[in-house]
């Protein structure tokens, strides 16, 4: 089957002045979407979704790393990075967590950046306009909190009610003024291992 992608969206926000003070290095916050045509749209419940998932995440994860890539200037400078999707209100919740929650769509931009991390999520149902998050965290220190972010931005015609908005995100830099340490202090002021930090 052929993907259909109606339009794609880059939006680059560069944050310099936090809480009225001037960052000493901007944030940087890319996001790269895909506006396409629901796979699954008009074939009722749909058992097996996994012809349609080989057909379509590959495609939208190369897509969407390139797109990164090319705005960001390489997969080295990502410091940060995460994904999302919305579907529209004739699909299911299911079909937005398709297309990227496999490795077919997310290993190319994990090995686009040379990540370790698991790739931050949010799959949601809307209508046009809704709001898309696309969490970030670190991409090879998950309890690097100074980059835990969120990317949020909404696409007035998308998606429609049998599209699916697909998203990757990235950040350059942390949060300006970042001052709430990491996780892995709390362990230590809790005497809990690193490795093991419910204490259980």
């Amino acid at each position: 089957m052929a993907i259909e992608i109606r339009k794609t969206l880059l939006q680059v926000e560069t944050t310099l002045i936090e809480g009225g003070k001037a960052a000493g290095t901007p944030l940087k916050l890319f996001a790269a979407i895909a506006v396409i045509k629901n796979p699954w749209a008009g074939l009722g419940y749909v058992e097996d979704l996994k012809p349609e998932i080989h057909a379509v995440a590959p495609v939208l994860g190369a897509l969407l790393t390139k797109m990164i890539l090319d705005a960001v200037g390489s997969g080295d400078m990502v410091e940060a990075y995460g994904k999302a999707a919305i579907v529209g209100l004739d699909g299911e919740l299911e079909h937005a967590s398709a297309l990227i929650h496999t490795l077919r769509f997310g290993n190319h931009y994990r090995t686009a950046v040379g990540a370790k991390s698991y790739l931050a999520f949010c799959n949601t149902r809307g209508p046009a306009n809704a709001p898309l998050m696309i969490p970030l965290m670190d991409k090879n220190d998950e309890g690097r909190r100074s980059h835990y972010l969120t990317i949020q931005t909404a696409i007035p015609d998308a998606p429609a009610a049998g599209e699916i908005v697909v998203a990757l995100g990235a950040s350059v830099g942390g949060r300006p003024h970042h001052r709430i340490g990491d996780r892995y202090e709390d362990l230590k002021d809790l005497g809990h291992d690193a490795t093991n930090p419910a204490a259980v």
